[in-house]
């Protein structure tokens, strides 16, 4: 029986990879280009699991001056390929590494406690700082204030650079930073209310930490978002932004193509090839293709232990969906009609604001193509510059992402079905009347977004999902009824005073919808799908032919009673 190495799926400490043997994908080269580099702060944005924070790991592991030396870790990776000028780097540096995702708070309260307890925990992880007889007795107070849980919340604001200070003294050399998940306290607060008050508290951290710090080699944050120099590095010296639309560690985050190429000749899997390209391909970082790794793992670990492997989306529970949920719910009518051109698997252009802020979105709804495209739901086709503006043709990355679109979709519609209600409409149906019947379809149509990848599927799950539940009615669908299924049906089953069986058609234009309708009222007789309510002896069998075409209408007929 064949041996496969591990999956490393949630394992987000290098070292850990490493020892314990998990499959592994070699990024050291990011090393090497931050080294060439140079820069004192670099940012590093890219969408939720990419690999930023193993990524962040690795930094660690390789620069980090520790007791036992990590240089066995980075044996035969590239960075070991790449030359002993770069080997020299390794373990020189005393190391602050800092998350900032567990500050993903109800409340500003929670959120800056989670703050102190990641700096409490990095000063305890560098507690022998203590022994050294070289700090001065205001860096050992300053030091021991926090390692001892006796600072005060203003003294939060500068630790970073008090750690830094007594880190540098101690070792004699400047000090590496690295913040994990920079911006997820800032999204998190946005959308929980207490934005201003997270911005000045990062905003000073920051600056404390990355701008007035003596003591900085150099400082490295990830997110998903740049998000604004004015309201957060006010003042750095000119940072090294790596977004996905630049060159540089384009191929540091994410699989390449080779790589998974090497990744399903490894587990017997090179069958599956296109089909993991279209449904977790498409993402582009410069001029780079790249896979989802979260993703790519997932479906891995699901062959390992199941011989059907269907692919499926995993990256949609992984992160906030958040901001698909505001595009969706708070869009405009040309919003909404740009986010179905994308459902629909067209483009879209659009300005890219490099320096956003997440209040932006209320002001300019074109900031939310920018957060879509940093974030990976949408991937840059092509980029040009218009009157000094950087413009992105864009569209929806993979099948994957689709399904995250299609879902949070039909679940506002399903919700605003819920909250608006369809009265009228079922009135309308059970009492005959064609012309309100259509015309609140009509209404429900070009107030949501359409996906028209199936077009009777599409409409039939419209239609159906604008029909309640009713007390003492049955409403159901693709029901078997006579020669084959019915599309709709709807009984009042105590009294047996109405049934309606209604066949949906999809015409090409809005001059073949009588036709259609024509041709959903003949299937209905053909198919005798009424027989089963006469048999019944329903008082009242209501048939109804209903078409749509992609102009957002809908036609409405109703069949001649059989007593008329």
């Amino acid at each position: 029986m064949t041996e496969y190495k591990r999956i490393p799926i949630g394992v987000e400490d290098f070292k850990r990879l490493h020892d314990d043997e998990y499959y592994f994908v070699d990024k050291t080269l990011m090393i090497k280009e931050l080294l060439d580099t140079r820069s004192s702060v670099n940012l590093v944005t890219r969408p939720r699991r990419f690999g930023k924070t193993l990524n962040m790991s690795m930094l660690q592991r390789f620069f980090e001056k520790t007791e036992e030396s990590n240089a066995y870790l980075f044996e035969g990776l590239n960075i070991s390929k790449a030359g002993e000028k770069y080997m020299a780097y390794q373990g020189q540096f005393p190391v602050i590494m800092l998350s900032l995702k567990g500050m993903k708070q109800a409340s500003y309260d929670n959120a800056f406690y989670m703050f102190k307890y990641a700096i409490d925990s990095e000063f305890n992880r560098h507690r022998e700082v203590l022994k050294s007889e070289v700090l001065s007795p205001k860096q050992r107070r300053q030091f021991e204030n926090i390692y001892n849980y006796t600072a005060e919340d203003k003294d939060y604001i500068n630790s970073i650079q008090v750690l830094s200070e007594c880190l540098s003294a101690a070792y004699g050399k400047n000090v590496i930073i690295l913040i994990d998940e920079y911006d997820v306290p800032l999204e998190n607060a946005y959308f929980n209310g207490f934005y201003e008050q997270m911005v000045t508290l990062i905003r000073s951290v920051f600056e404390s930490a990355l701008k007035t710090n003596p003591y900085l080699e150099f400082g490295v944050l990830t997110g998903c978002l740049r998000v604004s120099k004015e309201s957060i590095f006010t003042g750095l010296n000119n940072p090294s932004v790596y977004s996905v639309i630049n060159n540089d560690l384009s191929t540091c985050f994410g699989f390449t193509y080779d790589e998974v190429k090497k990744i399903c000749e490894d587990y017997q899997l090179e069958d599956r090839l296109e089909e993991l390209k279209e449904w977790y391909d498409g993402y582009k970082f410069g001029e780079t293709e790249i896979y989802n790794p979260w993703s790519i793992l997932n479906y891995l670990r699901s062959c390992r232990s199941h011989e059907a492997c269907p692919t499926r989306a995993y990256w949609i529970n992984t992160s906030s969906n958040d901001i698909i949920h505001k595009l969706v719910t708070d869009g405009s009518y040309d919003t909404h009609q740009q986010l179905e051109e994308l459902v629909n698997g067209g483009r879209i252009v659009a300005p890219v604001h490099e320096d956003i802020t997440y209040r932006n979105i209320d002001v300019n709804s074109d900031h939310i193509w920018s957060f879509l495209l940093f974030t990976g739901y949408l991937k840059p086709v092509s980029l040009k510059v218009e009157d000094g503006m950087l413009y992105a043709e864009m569209v929806i990355p993979n099948l994957e992402v689709s399904t995250i679109y299609r879902r949070t979709i039909m679940d506002w519609f399903n919700e605003k079905v819920r909250s608006e209600g369809t009265d009228k409409l079922f009135n309308a149906i059970i009492n005959a009347d064609v012309e309100t019947f259509e015309n609140e379809v009509t209404e429900w149509l070009n107030d949501g977004i359409s996906f028209y990848d199936n077009y009777e599927s599409f409409y039939h799950g419209f239609l159906a999902g604008l029909l309640l539940k009713r007390k003492n009615y049955r409403i159901e669908s693709n029901r078997e009824q006579g020669k084959g299924r019915s599309d709709i049906t709807i009984c009042e089953f105590i009294r047996r005073s109405v049934a309606v069986v209604i066949e949906i058609k999809v015409a090409e234009d809005m001059d073949s919808l009588d036709k259609a309708c024509d041709d959903a009222l003949k299937q209905i007789e053909t198919n005798k799908y009424d027989d089963t309510f006469k048999r019944q002896q329903y008082k009242k069998v209501l048939k109804y032919g209903v078409a749509f075409c992609s102009d957002k209408v809908c036609r409405v007929k109703l069949a001649k009673q059989e007593d008329e």
